[in-house]
């Protein structure tokens, strides 16, 4: 997918409907990452070398945190303030992925290109969905 797909609801009159498909893609993706550590946490812990049990907390704390976005995207018109906390735990999450990959964590080859990936990943949304957030601003 390319940033010019991704980045096209963001052309339309309606910035309302990119700010709850960047949501609603947010809370899929964070869904299916979470449900994958949480039911997989001992081989995904084997093949990333992160601790199991620190996967499983985090698979469950990403089910929760995706209900949470998946209800704001369901929502007609998502209530500015939970938008801007879903954009700043994303940030965090981002910024404390890279810094656990540096000071914490020596993970295998497939987790220190995973870490960042996924660091990088929900930074994206989190820059779309600011964006989607400022447009409706201007509106």
């Amino acid at each position: 997918m390319s940033a010019f797909t991704v980045a096209g609801p963001l052309r339309t009159r309606e910035p309302r409907a990119a700010l709850r498909l960047f949501l609603g893609l947010d809370a899929v993706v964070t869904g299916a990452n979470g449900l994958a550590y949480a039911v997989a946490s001992g081989p995904l812990g084997r093949l990333l070398g992160v601790d199991d049990g620190l996967l499983l907390a985090l698979g469950l704390g990403l089910l929760a945190y995706a209900a949470g976005v998946g209800v704001l995207a369901a929502r007609k018109e998502p209530p500015v303030l939970p938008v801007r906390a879903v954009v700043e735990i994303n940030l965090a999450w981002a910024v404390m992925s890279v810094v656990a990959l540096v000071v914490w964590f020596s993970p295998s080859t497939a987790g220190t290109v995973w870490i960042p990936m996924q660091a990088l990943t929900v930074a994206g949304f989190a820059a779309l969905q600011y964006t989607a957030l400022r447009a409706m601003a201007k509106g």
